[in-house]
């Protein structure tokens, strides 16, 4: 019995290699996704804190 035998020709069909190229793009698109999001969100976040931070200073400094 040879070698060659025992390995199949095809291992997998070209629409498992499709499917699987599918998932590593969603994976991918969704890991950027999340990255640009996470970034962008902090940075909202933050900007929204420091506008309020001197709003209320300019607000106790008007009051006195």
């Amino acid at each position: 019995m040879s070698l060659h035998s025992k390995i199949p020709e095809n291992m997998f069909e070209f629409q498992q290699y499709l499917g699987f190229l599918l998932f590593l793009t969603v994976l991918t698109i969704g890991f950027w996704l999340m990255f640009f999001l996470v970034g962008f969100v902090s940075y909202w976040v933050g900007g929204a804190t420091w506008e309020m931070y001197k709003e209320k200073k300019a607000k106790k400094k008007e009051s006195l």
